[in-house]
């Protein structure tokens, strides 16, 4: 495996909040413009089978779930030296561009606390919550920056298909450690521990708050495919209950979005010193009044907005620190003496 690219030097964050004029992704994000797949068929010839002819030239059927899962891994065997990458059956193909500028961002944030400068690879500790089975956001970011990453779930399946994942991948296994959350009501409770510290943390949430809502969802994502299912509204919702199985928390919680980081936010002023930055994406801009308000309750010592967006798609991560101006004074000279 490639060592960890060497980043460019990031971009400044407005106080308080950076909102791009457009949906761009980040500058360092490997998959700007059309992919490659001349390349990606070289490194995965199983994708040639899922390609389709269209106005614009050669592309992936992404209506196709399996032709998507085939090209993430392709991508990940051809870009980011990952062997044999696969989900459980059922569970998120996350798109990867996306997940990889989440983590970009995050790399941003960093050097802004840092004077400007990445610190030393080797000693970011990432807290991912939620990684599921396809272990997206450690597996990039041990490729793009060489962090280190404990990766949660309440799904010992999930974790279980992570652990073989990593078994396939001894270089980024050697920075990904595994952990389960015991009790699926809790977020970093039971996760976080004595004397344990984290740069930062990432979660992207479970978005809706019902099965009956999950389903509905993708049967609109259906339909803007133009792949309408033929399966009354009723019949859909009732075969997401039945079906969804390992993903439920993947897709809904009670409250949706809104109470999940809601609840991420108050169980993380339980333990205001074991992290720097606090993170989740926020997929709804209608949550953000709530959850500013919320932390302004907290009493936070900083947090940021940071947009994200890909093509026709917006969304922004929201991070919250509780570390007081000596507490980062003291994170950043611990940051600059591991370099």
């Amino acid at each position: 495996m490639p060592a960890p690219r060497k980043p460019s030097p990031p971009a400044k964050h407005a106080a308080k909040s950076d909102k791009r004029a457009s949906a761009q992704l980040h500058p360092r994000n490997r998959h700007q413009g059309r992919y490659d797949l001349s390349a990606l068929c070289a490194s995965e010839p199983g994708l040639k089978e899922f390609l389709v002819q269209t106005a614009h030239g050669l592309s992936v059927d992404f209506a196709n779930p399996a032709a998507v899962f085939m090209l993430n891994r392709a991508i990940l065997q051809a870009d980011y030296g990952v062997q044999n990458w696969s989900v459980l059956e059922g569970q998120l193909c996350p798109a990867i561009p996306g997940r990889a500028d989440y983590l970009h961002h995050l790399a941003d944030l960093l050097s802004d606390s840092h004077g400007g400068r990445l610190p030393a690879a080797n000693g970011i500790q990432v807290l991912d919550i939620g990684t599921g089975s396809s272990l997206i956001y450690p597996l990039l970011g041990s490729a793009d920056y060489g962090w280190q990453f404990v990766a949660t779930d309440i799904n010992p399946a999930s974790l279980a298909h992570a652990s073989v994942l990593l078994s396939q991948n001894p270089s980024h296994a050697s920075r990904i450690a595994l952990r389960q959350q015991p009790d699926p009501g809790a977020i970093f409770k039971n996760i976080l521990q004595q004397g344990e510290w984290f740069d930062v943390t990432l979660c992207n949430p479970p978005f809706h708050r019902s099965p009956q809502e999950a389903a509905a969802g993708s049967e609109r994502k259906w339909r803007q495919l133009g792949k309408a299912s033929a399966a009354p509204k009723k019949q859909a919702a009732q075969s997401a209950v039945l079906n969804f199985g390992g993903k439920d928390a993947e897709l809904w919680c009670p409250g949706g979005e809104l109470a999940f980081i809601l609840q991420m936010m108050d169980e993380s002023a339980l333990f205001p010193a074991h992290c720097y930055w606090y993170s989740s994406l926020v997929a709804k801009a209608e949550h953000l009044p709530a959850l500013k308000a919320r932390l302004k309750q907290l009493k936070v010592q900083d947090w940021r907005e940071i947009a994200m967006g890909q093509g026709n798609k917006q969304s922004r991560l929201l991070a919250w620190t509780f570390l007081t101006p000596a507490q980062q004074s003291s994170w950043k000279k611990l940051r600059w003496n591991q370099r």
